[in-house]
């Protein structure tokens, strides 16, 4: 499993999602405002704010909220004026991290992420340093709960997508960027109930973190980047074996 697998399956297990949702209320409406300032305010004719659009409808933001987002981006309303940010470093152990975001003040941003690597024994590096070591990739989650696994790979194949993996609580369907809508498109048509969808960067190769305490702090490298109110998006190619998250989560 990738490192997105593994942090997506942790996120939804602890419930991250709920108890952040006014962060993250805040940082899909920053999207939708870019997206629309970048694209225009039609979906239909915006990929990028029907992508951010829809990951608000999934964690339930209000219609109004999303109105107003577009509308900050198209000029109607009055808003703060964002620009895109990204970092590439190092967890402890080697294990790449890259980050994108939405930023009102890249100077502001770039020192908090530099505390963060530091603060938790990691490194920020230049531009290029670990890009190389993913690729771009639209991401959709599903609760092992709600499919049966040889049904929604026949379904994921016919809709476009290239791979189905999974964990004991999630399968994870992969397709190439460009088939993102066809793919999804076709889950929701057949009736799969995705827990999420995204554009996604995914490891080509990644790191075994088999250390408990090794594992924590890549963890927490990357949780505390992820509750930045400018970065928008994480991404990591650690690849935490079962057990050793059980051990985390119990405590261990």
């Amino acid at each position: 499993m990738s490192g997105h697998s593994k942090w997506a399956s942790i996120k939804h297990k602890k419930g991250a999602l709920d108890a952040k949702r006014g962060k993250l209320f805040t940082k899909l409406i920053r999207e939708i405002t870019v997206a629309a300032r970048e694209g225009g305010g039609s979906i239909d004719s915006n990929p990028r704010l029907r992508l951010a659009v829809q990951k608000a409808k999934e964690a339930n933001m209000p219609a109004d909220n999303i109105d107003r987002g577009i509308k900050k981006g198209t000029g109607d309303l009055a808003g703060v004026s964002y620009e895109s940010v990204s970092f590439e470093g190092y967890a402890p152990g080697g294990v790449a991290v890259m980050m994108d975001g939405l930023s009102d003040n890249k100077n502001r941003t770039t020192s908090e992420v530099r505390n963060i690597f530091a603060k938790r024994g990691g490194n920020l590096a230049g531009p290029g340093s670990v890009a190389f070591q993913f690729e771009k990739k639209g991401v959709f989650m599903v609760k092992r709960q709600d499919a049966n696994e040889e049904q929604l790979l026949t379904i994921a194949l016919d809709s476009g997508a290239e791979d189905l993996t999974s964990d004991e609580d999630f399968y994870e369907i992969t397709c190439a960027m460009q088939d993102f809508d066809k793919v999804r498109s076709g889950l929701v048509a057949k009736g799969v109930k995705l827990e999420s969808g995204e554009l996604s960067m995914i490891p080509k190769n990644p790191i075994k973190v088999e250390d408990v305490e090794a594992a924590k702090k890549v963890l927490a490298l990357v949780e505390e980047l992820e509750d930045n109110d400018d970065i928008q998006n994480v991404y990591s190619n650690f690849d935490i074996p079962d057990d050793v998250l059980q051990k985390i989560e119990k405590g261990s």
